[in-house]
């Protein structure tokens, strides 16, 4: 099935068959979690549903400003009365009809749903009015909290994980914040804000990141082997950058998980290391007996972001069959020559242990139920 929030589409499993109504008009009612007001936002538009020349409500948001309305939520007081009245009177619907009322309490339940789920997204699109006055819900698209799993156990036992990135449904079951991105340069990074300048400054080089992988500040040997595992068996990744300060996580545990993935599943992309702090020295001198030269450390940041883009520029794809892999999307760690070239430097590739077949990853965006 192919949509707007998954134009790559997705494998569709189900058909749920339901009655065909007669619409009288479509219309549109949500509420969202609004950075702006740091609160909930109830949404709602008279221009609703799909309309004919194929424009959406992110259309008429852009085209018709003025025929969006907001009425943004107090977390202590809830949504008020007056609030859905004057909501369901702006999206076209008369005070004292049945619709009207139907409406107003409708929106009133949904918010209820809003808070009691944990809800961060409520989207009825579109909320339709029959030729007999009756409203109904259409089409719907619910998102939840993720942080409130713990006490939505019956809602996310629900959860699809075959409609979401493979890669991000395997890094969440060991505990790894991890999101796909379309680059070519994969980031392994301790911290969230460190991610991000590291993301920038590959920008800034020229580069272009293949993900967001925050390891954190308390990961185990295991947990980093299993991120390498997961950005090595990604074939757009041509060259895996790992930007590492030292403070709650030792570097040491690092180079101890980076080795073990190699040892392991024979890690076949370019890494380029750049790590500071707790046990430094120890994590270089793990590092530089390996025995993998296609692991490479770097001075500082600046350093390592300029040889993962110059390695990145450099990976061709694999014409000469040196992985055991049918992949026509497989991406050679090695130059013609069989070398990587960093900054003029040539590094040849020793022989690897054979790797996991590299998958085709779909794209995804996320999912709704």
């Amino acid at each position: 099935m192919v949509t707007k929030q998954a134009p790559d589409g997705v494998i569709c499993n189900e058909v749920m068959i339901v009655e065909r109504l007669r619409l009288k008009r479509e219309l549109y009612v949500s509420i969202v979690m609004d950075r702006a007001s740091q609160g909930p936002l109830l949404i709602g538009s008279p221009m609703g549903g799909s309309r004919t020349d194929g424009s959406s409500i992110v259309d008429v948001a852009r085209s018709n400003p003025n025929l969006i309305f907001t009425e943004q939520i107090d977390i202590f007081d809830g949504l008020e009365v007056d609030q859905c009245e004057r909501m369901a009177e702006n999206i076209g619907l008369d005070p004292g009809t049945k619709a009207f009322d139907q409406t107003v309490d409708m929106m009133t339940k949904l918010y209820e749903m809003f808070t009691n789920c944990d809800c961060t997204l409520i989207e009825i699109n579109p909320l339709a009015e029959t030729y007999d006055g009756e409203i109904v819900c259409v089409d719907a698209k619910v998102q939840f909290d993720d942080n409130a799993s713990f006490r939505q156990e019956q809602i996310f036992e629900k959860r699809d994980y075959d409609q979401e990135d493979p890669r991000e449904v395997e890094a969440m079951k060991h505990g790894i914040n991890y999101i796909g991105l379309d680059g070519s340069i994969g980031c392994m990074v301790n911290g969230a804000g460190l991610a991000m300048s590291t993301m920038d400054l590959i920008h800034a080089k020229g580069g272009s990141p293949a993900n967001f992988l925050d390891v954190g500040g308390g990961a185990n040997e295991q947990q980093v082997q299993k991120a390498f595992e997961i950005l090595d068996a990604d074939p757009h990744v041509k060259v895996v950058l790992v930007n590492i300060f030292g403070g709650l996580m030792r570097c040491d545990v690092i180079a101890n998980g980076i080795i073990n993935a190699a040892n392991k599943i024979g890690i076949r992309t370019p890494l380029v290391i750049r790590l500071q702090g707790t046990n430094y020295e120890e994590a270089k001198t793990l590092i530089e007996e390996c025995g993998y030269e296609h692991i490479m450390l770097a001075d500082d940041l600046d350093d390592a972001a300029t040889k993962a883009v110059s390695v990145a520029d450099m990976i061709i794809p694999d014409d000469n069959d040196i992985f055991d892999d049918d992949d026509p999307l497989a991406i050679s760690a090695v130059t013609n020559d069989g070398a990587v070239v960093v900054e003029g430097v040539a590094k040849i590739v020793p022989d690897r242990v054979p790797s996991n077949t590299r998958r085709v990853i779909p794209k995804f965006e996320g999912f709704s139920l």
